[in-house]
């Protein structure tokens, strides 16, 4: 295995990705969300981006204006961002969810196309009798069924693009998503060029996008055709007839990744520090709608996490580390079934299986973002476990950073302090306990554990222990430690922590004089042995 130092804050390497955050581009975190969305949808991976590539690159040979432009790219980003807003419901409906994504391309206004839908997919792999009796409940909610789930997407799609401080003028168009050119649509009825010009672009490369993966161009037109002047705009859909050879083809690219960024229309748009945190935050709130058993978990563990990481007195680089890799540590739960997250009994072993691959999702939905990279692989070891039994990596030992134990204990604490459907919350005393008791089986780091506990207003059980190692040295001093470890000359670390070589000096002196060391070798080894060198596993 090959572990590449990745989390410290004096490495020149990593303060050149907290740069890189500081300038994240918005269309680059939406790619990355766009890739929980396809997961979200049970849609195949890049589903959502091979959308917003195709409507972008339509709306360029239409001429539109840039503001137009613009606005397409976005709103096909965004189109399906409220897709958890309903997860519990429709999977109580279908049975799950997630295998329903033909749905999403089918004529609503077909009935008999509608019909054959409910009756092939509803209540799939279960036995006869429940299935007609889930059909059934279905038949009688009828059409009635679809406006509140569309209106619930809608809105969580309007207050993401606010947290994001995309341009108000988007609002009325996301209120737009469900409507059709003949106004049959969802939930004003809106007609013909009464839809904005780019929600009727984004409502033909939707399924003009899914028909070309699944069968080639011919299919695409043939399906654009069909539904000329019913769903989609007449003129739109010629206008893409004339051209689309020369539109599907860029859909074939070695990296739609890449194509995508390239294609944002305009200057792109940057996230500051606090369009990040924000931006985390509606990442937060995305994941925990899976579930009505997770509203709120993220946040939660969040604020407990660098309540934490401050007891320990982690570098502040650390800290903010902390609260983002939390704020967006489950995403990956949207690619499971919420039939699943909410099951009131016990898993079988295939759904334990589903359930430990949201880890992996979640490093997956960041790992093609440079600056989104670092945070998603710290966030995916929230399952692991210091004694190896966690998932999915199973990671042990020294090879787990002290932000992913403080990351691991929080989850797991705030976890046992809500309601889950298969158990009442625990009493935070006695999820105090559980999680001490489990340090000492050696699953936690005691340290770790402490840290959360004190955090959480807990007092700790071992008063001669501190929270952690960390507290013997300052914030300044640990970054320096970092990079003694790292073998960087005193000239290096000056220029990485923009300090005087002098300065430097000092600050070595002072941290084997606290830590009883005289040598480069004996301050790394005590890096090493109270985990204070924060390591990327993305290297595996």
């Amino acid at each position: 295995m090959i572990l590449r130092p990745h989390f410290c804050q004096g490495d020149l390497a990593y303060n050149r990705c907290v740069a890189a955050n500081l300038h994240l581009r918005l269309a680059e975190l939406l790619a990355s969300l766009s890739l929980a969305i396809d997961l979200g949808t049970g849609q195949p991976m890049e589903w959502v981006l091979k959308c917003t590539l195709l409507a972008t690159n339509l709306s360029k040979t239409l001429n539109l204006s840039a503001d137009e432009q613009h606005d397409v790219f976005y709103l096909a980003l965004l189109r399906h961002v409220g897709c958890t807003a309903n997860s519990h419901s429709d999977a109580e409906l279908f049975g799950d969810e997630l295998a329903v994504a033909e749905g999403m391309t089918l004529d609503t206004a077909d009935m008999n196309a509608m019909m054959g839908f409910v009756f092939r997919n509803t209540g799939k792999g279960r036995p006869a009798l429940t299935r007609l009796q889930m059909i059934a409940r279905l038949m009688s909610l009828g059409p009635s069924l679809a406006e509140p789930n569309h209106n619930s997407h809608c809105e969580v799609a309007q207050r993401v693009a606010l947290t994001l401080g995309l341009p108000d003028r988007l609002q009325p168009m996301l209120w737009q998503l469900y409507e059709r050119w003949d106004g049959k649509g969802t939930p004003k009825r809106l007609k013909g060029e009464d839809l904005a010009l780019p929600i009727r672009v984004i409502h033909l490369v939707q399924d003009v996008a899914t028909f070309y993966s699944l069968s080639g161009v011919e299919a695409a037109l043939a399906m654009a055709r069909a539904r000329s002047g019913g769903q989609f705009d007449p003129a739109l859909t010629d206008a893409f007839c004339q051209h689309a050879p020369d539109l599907c083809a860029p859909l074939n690219t070695e990296s739609t990744w890449d194509a995508v960024l390239n294609a944002e229309p305009g200057q792109p748009r940057h996230l500051n520090d606090d369009g990040f945190d924000a931006a985390c935050h509606a990442v937060a709130d995305f994941t925990d709608m899976k579930s009505p058993f997770t509203l709120g978990h993220s946040r939660h563990v969040a604020q407990l996490a660098e309540a934490a990481a401050r007891e320990c007195r982690l570098p502040q680089s650390d800290v903010e580390a902390m609260r983002h890799a939390a704020l967006i540590h489950d995403i990956g739960r949207v690619g499971v079934t919420a039939g699943i997250w909410g099951k009131p009994g016990p898993l079988t072993e295939g759904e334990w299986e589903r359930v430990r691959l949201h880890p992996y999702y979640t490093e997956r939905v960041f790992a093609r973002s440079p600056a989104l990279e670092p945070l998603g692989a710290l966030a995916a070891l929230h399952h692991e476990r210091l004694d190896g039994s966690g998932y999915h990596r199973r990671v042990a030992g020294s090879a787990l950073p002290l932000t992913a134990r403080l990351l691991a204990a929080a989850d797991v604490y705030c976890a046992m302090t809500e309601t889950r459907p298969h158990r009442p919350a625990f009493a935070s005393e006695a999820a105090a306990e559980q999680l001490r008791r489990d340090a000492r089986a050696g699953k936690f780091d005691e340290k770790a554990a402490d840290a959360v506990l004190a955090a959480a207003g807990h007092a700790s059980r071992v008063s001669t222990r501190k929270a952690a190692s960390a507290t013997e040295l300052s914030e300044r001093e640990i970054e320096v430690l970092r990079l003694v470890s790292r073998g960087f000359s005193n000239k290096d670390m000056a220029r990485s922590l923009s300090i005087s070589p002098k300065t430097v000096g000092h600050h070595v002196q002072h941290i084997y004089n606290k830590i009883g060391v005289s040598t480069r070798a004996g301050a790394t080894l005590y890096a090493v042995q109270n985990n204070l060198l924060d390591q990327d596993l993305t290297g595996f």
